[in-house]
């Protein structure tokens, strides 16, 4: 037999009739049904939601996805360089296309760069073999890891074709996937250490792209003219453009 009190539940359920706090309470013992608590808990919840979509549009904060690998929870391990630089400073193979470089058979996935900051010296990779060199310019203050936006630097360490597209005014541009997880942590670690204020934004938008049209002795002449994107001349960008895919691997060192 069903007793008084789950037929109450049942009409609850049924009817979806509106009862107030004291009668919830009467059918659900133990439970506090104070609605301006209720209430008072979705608003914070939703304001909460909402204050921190807004901090990760700002650059403020990263995505709660990538909380493992900020918090080294996992893949924190030391960093290990992933490239043995060419010997010397001058540029491999620039003069010879990366086609006859590279043979008839290739597996794309296999493409990998190394960026040497002080060298300005982009090196294509194939199976982490260098294969092709290229002269690079930087942001107009290169020296030093990237930490915020806004500081002109260039990002290091390990990074990720994220996306590559024609760009209207630099030819190609090969979208880096900063700021990544490490660059999250190194940006906190210096807020924590009063290096940073804790407003300034991390930044973004960074990736390999070209120079505008006609302006190649900008790379000739070392002059570091961007706001912290290795830049490449066109024809080299745009040859580059061919070799790499999103996923392909970027190491940017000193």
């Amino acid at each position: 037999m069903i007793g008084d009190w789950e037929l109450g539940k049942l009409k609850i359920y049924q009817t979806h009739t509106f009862y107030d706090a004291k009668t919830m309470t009467k059918f659900f013992p133990g439970i506090n049904w104070n609605r301006k608590k209720i209430l008072t808990i979705l608003l914070l919840s939703i304001s909460g939601c909402v204050f921190y979509l807004l901090l990760v549009k700002l650059k403020l904060m990263f995505p709660l996805t990538e909380l493992p690998e900020v918090l080294c929870f996992k893949g924190c391990s030391a960093r290990q360089k992933l490239h043995t630089p060419p010997a010397g400073n001058q540029l491999l193979n620039y003069d010879k296309p990366i086609e006859k470089l590279a043979g008839a058979t290739y597996d794309k996935q296999k493409f990998s760069l190394l960026i040497e900051k002080s060298k300005h010296r982009l090196t294509l990779y194939y199976d982490l073999k260098p294969l092709k060199s290229y002269a690079v310019v930087f942001g107009s203050n290169p020296k030093g890891d990237k930490y915020r936006e806004g500081d002109k630097k260039t990002p290091e360490g390990i990074l990720h074709i994220r996306n590559l597209y024609s760009h209207p005014q630099w030819s190609k541009f090969l979208w880096l996937d900063y700021p990544n997880p490490d660059s999250w942590r190194k940006h906190f670690q210096a807020k924590l250490t009063g290096k940073l204020a804790w407003h300034i934004p991390i930044g973004g938008e960074i990736g390999i792209h070209g120079v505008p049209q006609g302006a190649d002795e900008i790379v000739d002449q070392r002059t570091n003219w961007t706001l912290g994107c290795p830049s490449l001349k066109n024809k080299d960008v745009d040859e580059l453009y061919q070799w790499v895919q999103v996923g392909t691997v970027v190491e940017i060192v000193p």
